[in-house]
């Protein structure tokens, strides 16, 4: 039997989390000639989260260990709150390596789907990422485990954990994901594995994303029945156009309870370019935590706007805005480094 068959589904992000996920990164080859650079924000992002749920961080060996414990403890975080495994990984993006967590219908019992990993279509090396939802599984023997046997990525999609799911064809599509899977074939492991009824498709992703599309660079429900999508505002840019469309089709689409999704609109930053290449900056990248929402700032007016935004769809959570300027040369932001466990007292 399927998870769904056995009344499993993916919660909201919203929903109360019992900790959040990340892998250390480490991968000098993710942030050429600045992964240095990238530490100060990151660790802030860590202290963050670890103000309110606990944080379980994957490290390659001791050495690291204390590095990062060390990192964490200087600039005051909650060390109480911070769990460091020794489960070696190639980069640091725990959204599409790390396990998808699902709870049974009335909250229960968790569960783990293991999909496979092939670092975006094979850009990059990935022995070890893929295996890192199986040594996270050993920390956690009794939660049952389901493996579908298919390329399938966090960042792929996006729940409201009432039965609708976000995702893009651009992405889910790409023969270098499944080849031998039709639109009709991965819509059934969609439903399968994350216990959903209704899938929302949209189309392209934005220039310098390298993931050929990932929904939460672009749209993420904030609400059951409330979407965000960015927009980008100039018509002569090149994200004008896929954006539009993207938009358009959220305008038409229906919820799995039949009712027409309120679509709220986020601005894009200004352009971020680094050694001559665009790059994936978008404040549709944020992560919502137990009583926070985290989001991306590049360091230009429109970090404001979207802080605004932001704060009148998540009135009961601080909304705290982090520079991403140069973790966005790794080519995603904080919601791409994180993944959420949730809470076993969560209800459906």
């Amino acid at each position: 039997m399927s998870p769904k068959e056995q009344g499993y589904y993916m919660p909201a992000e919203w929903a109360q989390h019992e900790a959040t996920w990340l892998t250390y990164p480490k991968n000098p080859d993710s942030w050429p000639g600045k992964i240095e650079t990238i530490y100060p924000s990151y660790h802030l992002f860590v202290k963050t989260l670890a103000e309110c749920e606990q944080v379980h961080i994957n490290v390659d060996d001791q050495p690291m260990a204390d590095h990062v414990s060390n990192s964490l403890a200087k600039i005051g975080t909650n060390m109480a709150n911070i769990h460091l495994h020794l489960i070696p990984s190639n980069d640091a993006w725990c959204r599409d390596h790390g396990p998808a967590f699902l709870l049974k219908k009335g909250g229960g019992e968790r569960a783990i789907v293991n999909w496979n990993h092939n670092a975006w279509g094979g850009k990059y090396p990935y022995e070890l990422d893929t295996e890192v939802p199986l040594r996270i599984h050993d920390l956690m023997p009794d939660t049952p485990l389901f493996s579908p046997g298919i390329v399938m990525e966090g960042g792929s999609i996006d729940v409201n954990g009432c039965g609708d799911l976000l995702t893009t064809t651009s992405c889910l599509l790409n023969p270098n994901r499944n080849p031998n899977l039709n639109q009709d074939l991965i819509e059934q492991y969609l439903r399968n594995y994350y216990g959903v009824d209704n899938i929302i498709w949209l189309g392209d992703g934005i220039v310098g994303d390298d993931t050929d599309g990932h929904v939460d660079d672009l749209s993420r429900f904030v609400a059951p029945d409330t979407i965000l999508t960015v927009v980008e505002h100039d018509a002569w840019d090149e994200n004008y156009q896929p954006l539009q469309r993207n938009l358009q089709i959220l305008n038409r689409s229906r919820l799995a309870n039949g009712k027409q999704p309120t679509i709220v609109e986020m601005p894009m930053p200004d352009l971020v370019f680094y050694d001559n290449q665009r790059l994936p900056a978008s404040y549709a990248n944020f992560y919502i935590a137990n009583s926070k929402v985290i989001f991306p700032t590049y360091r230009c007016l429109a970090d404001n706007e979207a802080a605004y935004i932001l704060e009148a769809l998540f009135p009961d959570r601080e909304i705290i805005g982090i520079d991403s300027t140069d973790i966005v040369w790794g080519l995603g932001s904080f919601h791409c480094l994180s993944q959420q466990m949730p809470a076993i007292t969560t209800t459906h």
